[in-house]
């Protein structure tokens, strides 16, 4: 049986106030630049290196890592920083609730019904569409800063006003794009 979305969301805003409190806004797009820095990192060793002049006193050769005063070659220096638990610790919480939920290994739980319905039962087919429809937002949110736990829920909780514009248009794009998708069959 499933919570009521209501402590969900909660117990999501709660979490979302404690992580801004104690530590920093929640985001996790930034992680997947991180890790490339970690990996640049290793395949030339000289890729980050300690910068006294640089704002966060690590630099790269690597211009995309060295801009902002380094912060992505700092944050990769500092591994494994608070960003990359985190995302650790949300994918751990996903298997955790999906096993709980008994939808791991059972094709009838691990596809929700309205895809089923629409695309068919293919496994393949939906690892697809999950896989590149992830890269076609995490492209997105690089572009954009940021991703939508960082813009959308961190910044209207923070009432900035890009957190909310991002919001209305994520939601101007998504809706639409359900509807053409999932379209009721006559």
């Amino acid at each position: 049986m499933y919570a009521p979305w209501t402590i969900g969301g909660v117990l999501l805003g709660f979490v979302f106030f404690v992580a801004v409190l104690l530590v920093q806004p929640v985001g996790v797009s930034t992680q997947f630049v991180v890790v490339d820095a970690i990996l640049w990192d290793a395949a030339d060793h000289a890729a980050i290196t300690l910068d006294p002049a640089s704002a966060t006193g690590y630099t790269s050769t690597n211009a995309y890592l060295a801009e902002g005063g380094g912060r992505y070659a700092a944050q990769a220096a500092e591994f494994p920083g608070y960003g990359l638990v985190f995302v650790a610790a949300l994918m751990l919480g996903a298997f955790l609730s999906a096993l709980l939920r008994g939808g791991v290994g059972r094709r009838e739980r691990a596809m929700p019904s309205i895809w089923r319905a629409r695309f068919g039962d293919n496994p393949a087919r939906r690892w697809i569409a999950c896989f590149g429809g992830g890269a076609i937002v995490l492209y997105g949110a690089r572009l954009a800063g940021g991703c939508t736990s960082g813009h959308m829920m961190s910044g209207t909780m923070q009432t900035a006003l890009s957190g909310f514009l991002f919001s209305f248009a994520t939601f101007a794009a998504a809706v639409p794009t359900a509807v053409a998708i999932y379209r009721r069959e006559r």
